[in-house]
């Protein structure tokens, strides 16, 4: 089996595509330069400190409690960056929290109980690590889409309000326009997967030499469970947003702006 070391001269040299970024955002009057480069240089950093964090938390002499307060860590992270992306919706927190903590909980059952990965510390945060990064994006998109979509159509869901209908049906129609605006780029990944795409799963697998076969299986079980897990984050935050948007008398209390 082969490894593979680029060292920082390499790392160096994959930066031909950010500055071509840059310079296609200056010739086009983007004002994304310093966008670019700032998360360029953030990803970098990130990573080498999550790396040099990473070697300590997955030593094969590591207790694995380790493993799972990183997970837990994650979690917190990710329902912290769902609040500061929605600012003003009250208890966006807890709620994403709760959404993110209980997909990830069940998928690493389904991972683990079924015997897909081993329950190592070098399996679990991975695992979390893929099933969080997507689930957190697409959260992101149904908290904001969900806002903004009862936003824009105020006027028509105090109309139905009006003619008596309860708050949970005025606002349907806007909350199920976010919900597949949010899940909606998963579901199309998922069907292009392999096709287009080689996911990061299988392609470690291939190049640690396991059989192609066997990459794809585990490539799948992986897909379906981060679909299954952007999907149920999606929808809890989504309901949990258009929710919080209504009194308990039926009236519409958007947050202030």
């Amino acid at each position: 089996m082969s490894t593979s070391s680029i060292g920082f001269t390499g790392v160096a040299a994959s930066l031909v595509l950010i500055v071509v970024a840059a310079a296609l955002s200056w010739r086009e009057r983007l004002g994304l330069e310093r966008t670019i480069a700032w998360a360029a240089c953030r990803a970098f950093g990130q990573l080498v400190v999550i790396g040099g964090a990473l070697a300590l938390v997955l030593a094969d002499d590591a207790p694995p409690i380790l493993s799972w307060l990183w997970v837990a860590g994650m979690v917190v992270v990710g329902a912290a960056t769902i609040a500061s992306r929605v600012r003003n919706v009250p208890g966006l927190f807890a709620l994403a929290a709760g959404a993110l903590g209980g997909a990830v909980a069940v998928s690493l059952l389904v991972a683990f109980g079924l015997g897909i990965f081993p329950l190592e510390p070098r399996t679990i945060v991975p695992v979390a690590g893929m099933l969080l990064g997507n689930a957190i994006g697409a959260t992101v998109l149904s908290a904001r889409r969900t806002l903004i979509e009862i936003t824009e159509h105020r006027d028509q869901i105090e109309v139905r309000l009006a003619i008596g209908q309860t708050g949970r049906d005025a606002i349907r129609p806007h909350l199920q326009e976010s919900l597949r605006t949010a899940i909606g780029p998963q579901i199309e990944q998922t069907k292009i997967v392999g096709l287009i795409a080689l996911p990061g799963t299988m392609t470690g697998l291939l190049l640690a030499g396991v059989d192609p076969l066997d990459a794809v299986l585990v490539q799948v079980a992986v897909m379906f469970l981060i679909l299954g897990s952007v999907a149920i984050t999606s929808v809890v935050v989504g309901r949990g947003v258009a929710h919080r948007l209504l009194t308990a008398d039926h009236r519409l209390q958007l947050p202030a702006t």
